[in-house]
């Protein structure tokens, strides 16, 4: 009866009856996606209760509205009430804790004082917004500060966008702090402080605090005497520091080992190798181990602290593994990426990573791309497995 006697406002909706069930969904998406609120029923605008005839079969109706016509579906608290003169009324609470909800045929509503109307695009963003998990790359990279920035790898980044995204000529000259918060969101809140978050730090950080704040981001690569992992180790070391001294390293490892080429060697020298007395350096292609290195950082689960990401080379073959979820990561998903439909776990790191203002000149295409110009070059598909949680990739040289 309080509620009733204040009017209506944006948590509160005045009706006779339940004549119009389209109309009664986009007034239930509406309270839902502004925060809730509560729709009685035999009460008309006049604040008078007239109350309603059958009140069972509008609890019914509105069970079913809830169930059928909203979606994600909303589990309704409903309430019937009677007065001395036997007029009775229908309450139902809505709670907007699963919003966005939309109406069946996709619309979106949201109420603004006593009126529903349809979300903006601005508030529709807002709204999903709200419900995007945080992924782990977003995380406060605890212990970090933005003393721990290589300022000349960030600037070097950001002065790519001057005379567009980015001022140069701002009066704070290169606030690190502000770019990395305001326009690059790679920061996180501790205790109301602003610090770089994982991938921030990732990307950006000096190589000597990403060693010590982020030990899971070490790769490990190992060269194997044979075409096992049981074979005997010729050297394994420890790669750390930021995405880009990662790549670099990684890229300088395989290449002490393997030899990489443009294209496919031409036939005679295969005929004389195949003579050599000493066996020979495996040939790959160049771009196929580029794009390998940098699926392996962008793609990894960063949330697992063991195993480490590792890269290890064989005689005739290198495997890039990294771990990540197999739950998450379905069989479907598995074959989508051999389409170039990615499915990437961090994917504001990835964007920052590939983009050529961060100073690498990677390969176009993909994993499409990887998988064709490897069974080109050495007549044999890669392959491609995840299981244990782990992500495996394979490439075979010729």
């Amino acid at each position: 009866m309080r509620l009733i006697r204040g009017g209506e406002d944006t948590f509160l909706e005045l009706k006779v009856k339940l004549s119009n069930s389209e109309k009664i969904s986009q007034e239930i998406v509406a309270l839902a996606n502004t925060g809730g609120g509560v729709i009685v029923f035999g009460v008309n605008d006049q604040m008078r209760i007239e109350g309603v005839d059958d009140p069972e079969s509008v609890q019914d109706e509105l069970v079913r509205i809830c169930r059928e016509e909203i979606q994600p579906g909303i589990i309704p608290y409903i309430d019937r009430l009677a007065f001395d003169n036997g007029r009775r009324i229908v309450a139902i609470d809505i709670d907007g804790k699963r919003r966005p909800y939309r109406t069946r045929d996709g619309r979106y509503y949201m109420r603004i004082g006593s009126e529903k109307r349809e979300a903006t695009r601005e508030e529709l963003s807002a709204l999903l917004d709200e419900v995007r998990p945080a992924r782990y790359e977003n995380v406060p990279a605890l212990g970090s500060t933005f003393a721990d920035i290589d300022e000349s790898l960030l600037w070097s980044f950001v002065r790519e966008f001057e005379g567009d995204a980015f001022d140069a000529a701002s009066p704070n000259g290169y606030p690190t702090r502000l770019v990395l918060e305001k326009d690059l969101l790679l920061t996180g809140a501790v205790g109301g402080e602003e610090i770089p978050s994982v991938a921030g730090l990732l990307l950006f950080g000096r190589d000597d605090r990403v060693r010590e704040l982020l030990r899971r981001s070490m790769v490990v690569a190992t060269r194997f005497a044979g075409e096992t992992a049981q074979s005997p180790v010729v050297e394994r070391i420890e790669l750390t520091g930021n995405l880009l001294t990662l790549y670099e390293a990684i890229h300088r490892f395989i290449a002490r080992y393997c030899d990489l080429w443009e294209t496919r060697p031409r036939k005679g020298l295969e005929t004389a190798v195949a003579e050599s007395p000493v066996p020979a350096r495996a040939n790959y292609p160049e771009q196929v181990v580029h794009e390998a290195a940098a699926n392996l950082l962008v793609h990894r689960d960063l949330a697992f602290r063991e195993p480490a990401t590792r890269v290890n080379i064989f005689d005739r073959g290198i495997e890039f593994i990294n771990p990540r979820r197999s739950a998450g990561f379905s069989p479907l998903a598995q074959k989508a990426i051999r389409f170039g439909i990615p499915q990437s776990l961090n994917p504001q790191l990835r964007a920052i990573f590939k983009s050529p203002a961060y100073g690498l000149k990677l390969p176009e295409g993909g994993l499409p791309m990887l998988l064709r110009t490897t069974r080109q070059f050495a007549n044999r598909r890669a392959e491609i497995v995840a299981f244990n949680d782990e992500f495996r990739l394979r490439i075979y040289g010729a």
